[in-house]
């Protein structure tokens, strides 16, 4: 049986999966507006400054949780995050959602063979059949039968080792720090570093961040605040690779935000991407206690 701890950790992480999901309609939506590293750069400064109450509240509970290398930890993080973000939205200018979908949930299968050169844990045949059943899902779901590589698509491909690389680190400082306080470092560190690059590249007016202030503020408050903060919580009890195939159910929510807010139709493959997406986390639970 699955322990009340396992059930809420995985919890937690189909909710960041889904607000994940969703923040797919608001990156296209918000890049109507503003460049991508303006976009990104407010987005994830407001999800920095969303921590704020939660941070003082913490301390005037005066919580003993170590604050040492915190600093240096989060940096580590938001510099990961800054480059797979920077990767995704960048390649979202030259290729369909439905693509960058399929290519980004290639982390699925990275996070796994990227572990073991971190030696987190042994990963099973279990796990690995888990990764490829919602690889393939993904694959059904999200990628159209003329599937092709072009400059956007290989963007995102880059983006999905970034998102690999700091789902992995993000396991690996979970439990040391505080995850309020690490994951508000790392949100500042991404912001700053996407607001610099673009005051290099992009031209932007109040005039545009106000047309692109609802996807800002759930892009920012919802996909950063809430769900990178539940992410770094979550994975306190969650090994990362199968942290990674619960992730993947983020293509059946952009899915479903696409259907709802988009007017998009889900076919009858992309029904099947999404069984076989349950089917590998399932399977994925077998091994866990």
């Amino acid at each position: 049986m699955i322990c009340r701890r396992t059930l809420k950790s995985d919890s937690l992480l189909v909710i960041t999966a889904a607000v994940w999901g969703f923040a797919f309609v608001a990156q296209r939506v918000g890049m109507e507006h503003l460049g991508p590293f303006t976009f990104n750069g407010i987005r994830f400064l407001l999800g920095a400054f969303s921590l704020v109450p939660l941070l003082v509240l913490n301390r005037k509970r005066k919580k003993t949780i170590s604050t040492v290398g915190l600093v240096g930890a989060g940096i580590i993080c938001g510099v990961i995050l800054f480059c797979a973000a920077s990767l995704q939205q960048v390649g979202l200018l030259y290729t369909t959602a439905g693509k960058a979908g399929f290519i980004t949930g290639v982390y699925v299968i990275l996070v796994p063979f990227l572990n073991l050169f971190f030696q987190q844990e042994r990963i099973t045949p279990v796990i690995w059949t888990g990764a490829v059943l919602a690889l393939a899902g993904i694959f059904l779901l999200s990628v159209k039968q003329d599937f092709r590589m072009g400059s956007g698509d290989l963007l995102v491909l880059a983006c999905a080792f970034g998102f690999a690389g700091h789902l992995l680190i993000v396991g690996y400082f979970a439990g040391r720090f505080s995850s309020i306080s690490l994951s508000f470092v790392q949100f500042l560190v991404c912001g700053v570093l996407s607001l610099v690059v673009a005051g290099f590249s992009e031209t932007a007016t109040p005039a545009h961040v106000k047309a692109a202030l609802i996807p800002l503020c759930y892009g920012g408050f919802m996909s950063v605040g809430l769900a990178y903060s539940l992410q770094v919580y979550a994975q306190k009890q969650t090994p990362a690779s199968h942290a990674a195939i619960i992730f993947s159910l983020e293509s059946v929510f952009a899915a479903l935000g696409g259907w709802l807010l988009l007017d998009e139709i889900l076919s009858g493959r992309g029904l099947l991407g999404c069984i076989l997406i349950l089917a590998g986390i399932i399977i994925s639970q077998m091994t866990r206690k």
